[in-house]
């Protein structure tokens, strides 16, 4: 049975050690982290002894870009003692994304530069898009495909709702990125103008998504070893976390 994990993020308006509880509960073998769980170095004895209790393995983490660039080895430090295998950059500011392809190439170059430490550590590196990455530029580029040119190591954690959202389609974006996409986020979207208090999002396995069908091009044509169940507001987690993990299951 393929091991699932828990974007903790989607949980950042509930308490820590009670989402690490109910996920535990639930069947999760692993979760994903972010720099709430980890900003404070104080903080990874506590967590690691959370994370024992429930039987949860923090595989992947996301870490803001200034932090892989700024602090490598504290970065590789809450690796070590948290047993993260996988380093995710997950986001950039708008007013900090380029606007042309140059500008695109040369944060893929940044990007590839930042990950070096990680990958010499032995550490999976990659990035985790969001839907801005798969429009086109005005020249037809896509900063997605621009990124990735910066080096081989950038990894590709993809957000295939978000892929969705940036207008591309999902499958094809799977068979697409392939072999360099080393985890998956498991989210969906609600039909046009409903759950409009929880951002138009869905439980998995509930929305708009044809996730048997993404499920099995993820197989055939990817080396993804992490799937990751995210909500980006869920008004009840609980009821999320339990229905996301029971839908993938059926994938």
């Amino acid at each position: 049975m393929t091991d699932f994990s828990y974007q903790l993020f989607s949980s950042r308006n509930w308490g820590q050690e009670e989402t690490l509880d109910m996920i535990g509960d639930l069947g999760y073998a692993q979760c994903e982290g972010y720099g709430a769980f980890y900003n404070e170095l104080d903080q990874l004895d506590a967590l690691k002894e959370r994370l024992a209790k429930n039987g949860l393995h923090m595989k992947s983490g996301h870490f803001a870009l200034d932090m892989v660039e700024d602090n490598p080895e504290r970065v590789l430090q809450i690796c070590r003692e948290l047993n993260i295998e996988h380093v995710y950059v997950p986001f950039l500011m708008p007013d900090q994304r380029p606007t042309d392809a140059d500008g695109w190439r040369a944060f893929g170059k940044r990007l590839a530069k930042a990950g070096e430490p990680i990958v010499a550590a032995g550490l999976t590196f990659g990035w985790h898009n969001h839907d801005f990455e798969f429009v086109a530029l005005p020249t037809g580029e896509l900063p997605e495909d621009l990124i990735l040119e910066g080096g081989d190591h950038i990894n590709v954690e993809l957000d295939i709702a978000w892929v969705v959202r940036g207008g591309a389609d999902p499958v094809e974006t799977v068979k697409k990125y392939g072999k360099r996409i080393t985890a998956i986020h498991v989210k969906d979207l609600a039909p046009a103008g409903e759950k409009e208090d929880e951002g138009g999002w869905a439980d998995a396995g509930t929305g708009t998504m044809d996730w048997p069908a993404i499920w099995a091009a993820v197989q055939e044509h990817t080396s993804a070893e992490i799937f990751v169940m995210e909500h980006d507001n869920p008004s009840d987690h609980a009821r999320f976390a339990k229905t996301a993990i029971a839908n993938a299951r059926k994938f």
